[in-house]
C-alpha cells in the first residue's frame, strides 16, 4: 500500500510537472516581442505564460487584459462574444494574458471564466469535467444576458478547448448558443501525458493519482468514461463549426494527433497545425497560448471572412 501511494505521488508529480512546468518569479512582468522572435525562441512563450501564472498567485481570479467588461456590445463586424476557457491546473489570467487584449483590441468582446476550483485556488481546471461543463454553461448563459447576442464562440486551450466544451456542446445544451468551438492544443480524444498516465493506469494508481492532481486529470486520459461518452456518436454536434490549432511538439496531450476532429454532419471542421503555418515555432503546450502565429489563426477562425495570411511575421 505505500508503495502504491509513493507511485501515485510520483506519477501526480510528474503529470504536474509535465502539463504544467514550475512558474518562474524572476520574471516580474508578461515579456513581449515580435512573432519573428517568439518563432526563433520556442521557449519566449512559456516565458510569458510563467510570468502571467506567477501574477495570478497574488490575485488568483483576476481577468486578463481586455476580458470581462460587463457593458461591452457585440457590433455588427463581430457580432458574437468570445468565451474564453483555460486549461487544467492553470487560470484565466495566466492563460488568456495574451489572447485576450489582442481579441479585444480587433473589436470583440471578451470574457474569461475560472472554474473547476474553489475561488482563491490558483490550480484551477481540476475538476470532473461533467461538472466543470455546468459551470461553462452558466458563465455562457450570463455572457448572452450580459451582450444580447444569440450565440457566443467559444476559444479554449488544452482542457478548455477540447473535452470540456465538447461535453458543454453535447450534454449541457451548448450547442444551441455557441457558433463555432476554437480548441488550442485541445485534449479532444485523451492524453498519455508524455506516457505518465499510461504508467499510472499500469501501476494502477490513476483514480490515487487524480485525487491529487484532480479528476479532470483523469478524465482527460485515454480510454476514460468521460473521452468514451463524448467520442460515441462522432466528434462533433450538427450546427457548430470546429478549429483546432495544434503544435506538433506538445508534450502534455499525447501523441498530439490526439487533438484532430472528425467533422460530421452539419459541423465542418479545420484541423491546423502551427507549424504549417510557421516551421520554426516550436511552442509547446504551454507556450502556444502566447504564440503570436496562434493569434493570428484564432483570429482567422473567428472571423473567416477577413483571414490573413498567418506566418512567422505574424
Amino acid at each position: 500500500m505505500k508503495l502504491r501511494h509513493a507511485a501515485a505521488a510520483l506519477v501526480g508529480s510528474a503529470l504536474i510537472a509535465v502539463a504544467a512546468a514550475a512558474p518562474s518569479s524572476s520574471s516580474p512582468s508578461i515579456p513581449s516581442g515580435s512573432a519573428r522572435a517568439s518563432a526563433l525562441a520556442p521557449n519566449t512563450g512559456l516565458a510569458k505564460f510563467s510570468a502571467a501564472f506567477t501574477l495570478s498567485q497574488a490575485a488568483p481570479e483576476m481577468s486578463p487584459a481586455g476580458a470581462n467588461d460587463w457593458t461591452c456590445r457585440p457590433t455588427a463586424a463581430h457580432p458574437r462574444p468570445v468565451v474564453l476557457i483555460h486549461g487544467t491546473w492553470e487560470n484565466a489570467y495566466a492563460n488568456w494574458s495574451g489572447l485576450s487584449p489582442v481579441l479585444k483590441k480587433a473589436g470583440y468582446c471578451v470574457y474569461a471564466l475560472n472554474y473547476g476550483a474553489p475561488e482563491g485556488d490558483v490550480f484551477k481546471g481540476r475538476g470532473h469535467v461533467p461538472e466543470s461543463a455546468k459551470e461553462v454553461s452558466a458563465f455562457v448563459d450570463r455572457v448572452l444576458d450580459a451582450t444580447g447576442a444569440q450565440t457566443a464562440d467559444l476559444v479554449g486551450h488544452s482542457q478548455g478547448g477540447g473535452l470540456l466544451p465538447r461535453w458543454y456542446l453535447k450534454f449541457e445544451g451548448g450547442a444551441a448558443k455557441t457558433h463555432r468551438l476554437v480548441g488550442v492544443a485541445p485534449s479532444n480524444h485523451g492524453t498519455t501525458a508524455s506516457g505518465m498516465a499510461t504508467l499510472a493506469k499500469s501501476l494502477r494508481v490513476l483514480d490515487t493519482t487524480a485525487q491529487m492532481a484532480g479528476q479532470a486529470a483523469k478524465d482527460q486520459t485515454i480510454g476514460s468514461d468521460v473521452n468514451a461518452r463524448l467520442d460515441a456518436g462522432g466528434d462533433t454536434v450538427p450546427g457548430v463549426r470546429y478549429t483546432t490549432v495544434v503544435t506538433r511538439t506538445d508534450e502534455v496531450v499525447t501523441p498530439y494527433r490526439q487533438q484532430y476532429l472528425a467533422p460530421g454532419p452539419d459541423a465542418p471542421v479545420e484541423n491546423l497545425d502551427l507549424q504549417d503555418a510557421c516551421p520554426i515555432d516550436m511552442s509547446a503546450h504551454l507556450g502556444i497560448a502566447y504564440s503570436e502565429v496562434m493569434y493570428r489563426l484564432v483570429l482567422n477562425a473567428l472571423d473567416p471572412a477577413n483571414a490573413r495570411p498567418a506566418s512567422c511575421l505574424g
